[in-house]
């Protein structure tokens, strides 16, 4: 005889007691402070709000408002248009702004490239860059990993970073940090791999040490004085053990690729980013977009170069492979943006006070919308990163990293050179009523 539904419901309820037990409603963080946003652009969008409270909690916004919270401490930017902290996601941390000598890495120790890492990390903040992807170093020990580490318990300022190994090169090729005489005997760089087998050996090696990105040669490159652009370096079979192995340990993989053959061979490889990309031709838009691959174009670093010439040292060789690059670097990014190729903001200059914030400028004259060139620093970047669910955009959750600039940059992008408010995580790092807070010292 069925039991009565009562007593079926009494059953349930002592084996699953929580069916009685009102809905939870998820409960706030507390609101710890706020900021007062002028404008505030959503990146998503290009819609602009005015006169927000961006309420946050901690490290992180809470929620955005249009009334002010009451009880917290409120950061009047009613006088400037607000956006979410920038990322740029092709840098080289250890940089020396001072040379473009290609010796001058064989006569740089360790330690001093770290310092120059410190300084350079005080520097994209200060420029509104609060996430950062280290696009590979030259040291064997991986100081890039020890800065990343380091900032994120707090020894050092600069932007929260995901972090490349070394820059996988065949011997010879753009990563060969080693273009000496032949007379001159030394072993073989920890980066350099010839064969797929080695690919295995360096890939893993770099992994073991902390790794997030593994970053390969596709092709040769500019600065060096010993390579040729045009030309494929590691080749597709390398390149795609190198995804493999790099994809099945949950890492992801760049391609340094400027010359079209490496760019193909290095899509059809599988990696995840091409950087550079400067003679891209419409097979290898078509792969590209086929392939979802993301494009990191660099195109200021390029023309910057071109400015300050022989004047740091670079070698003639590199000065004459700049002057082709300048040439296709247009007619390639105009095919990116005619076949949607995904596109995310980095600089790849040593000369970080300098070139940092004028990629916004490069990437507009070369057909980008304003708002496409804010989207490539922030929620593309975000995107790219794996970093989408807590940077990008001033959404709850997000981490508080804010921005702010005098003018419109959806009417004049170059607004953006000169941010004069930086919060990461909710902390204050630079702030026009206060000049010498945390500004570092510039070193020409």
């Amino acid at each position: 005889m069925p039991r009565p539904i009562f007593e079926v419901f009494y059953a349930a309820v002592l084996v699953f007691p929580g069916l009685l037990a009102p809905a939870q409603t998820p409960v706030q963080p507390a609101v710890t402070g706020a900021v007062l946003a002028g404008r505030l652009i959503d990146v998503r969008t290009g819609q602009v709000r005015t006169h927000a409270y961006i309420l946050i909690a901690g490290d992180r916004v809470q929620s955005i408002a249009d009334a002010e919270p009451r009880g917290v401490p409120v950061l009047d930017l009613s006088a400037y248009t607000v956006l979410p902290g920038l990322i740029d996601v092709h840098g080289h941390v250890l940089s020396n702004p001072t040379t473009q000598n290609f010796a001058s890495e064989l006569r740089t120790s360790i330690p001093q490239s770290t310092v120059w890492g410190i300084y350079n990390m005080h520097l994209w903040l200060d420029h509104g860059f609060t996430m950062l992807r280290d696009a590979c170093e030259g040291p064997a020990d991986y100081p890039q990993f020890a800065l990343r580490d380091s900032q994120k318990r707090g020894l050092v300022l600069g932007p929260r970073m995901v972090a490349a190994g070394s820059c996988i090169s065949l011997t010879g090729g753009h990563g060969d940090g080693l273009p000496l005489s032949p007379d001159i005997d030394l072993p073989r760089p920890h980066n350099v791999a010839d064969t797929v087998d080695d690919i295995d050996h360096v890939v893993r090696r770099d992994i073991k040490y902390g790794a997030d990105w593994i970053k390969l040669m596709a092709s040769g490159g500019v600065m060096d004085p010993i390579s040729d652009f045009h030309v494929q370096e590691l080749s597709e079979a390398q390149m795609a053990e190198a995804v493999i192995v790099a994809h099945r340990a949950g890492k992801k993989v760049m391609a340094h690729a400027e010359g079209a053959a490496g760019i193909k061979a290095a899509v059809r490889a599988g990696v995840d980013s091409i950087e550079h990309g400067t003679m891209l031709d419409e097979e290898g838009a078509e792969l590209m977009e086929q392939h979802h691959t993301w494009l990191v174009p660099t195109l200021y670093c390029f023309q910057h170069d071109m400015q300050t010439g022989l004047s740091k040292g670079r070698d003639p060789a590199s000065w004459a492979k700049g002057e082709e690059i300048i040439a296709a670097q247009g007619p390639a990014f105009r095919l990116a943006l005619a076949h949607h190729i995904r596109i995310a903001y980095g600089t790849d200059d040593d000369d970080i006070d300098e070139a940092v914030s004028k990629e916004f400028g490069a990437l507009v004259r070369g057909g980008m919308t304003p708002l496409g060139a804010l989207q490539a620093a922030t929620i593309n970047g975000a995107e790219l990163l794996g970093k989408q669910n807590e940077a990008g955009t001033l959404e709850p959750g997000h981490y508080a990293d804010i921005v702010a600039v005098k003018g419109d940059p959806l009417s004049d992008i170059t607004v953006m050179e000169h941010v004069a408010f930086v919060m990461q995580g909710g902390k204050v790092v630079k702030d026009p009523t206060r000049p010498d807070l945390n500004r570092p010292i510039r070193v020409k």
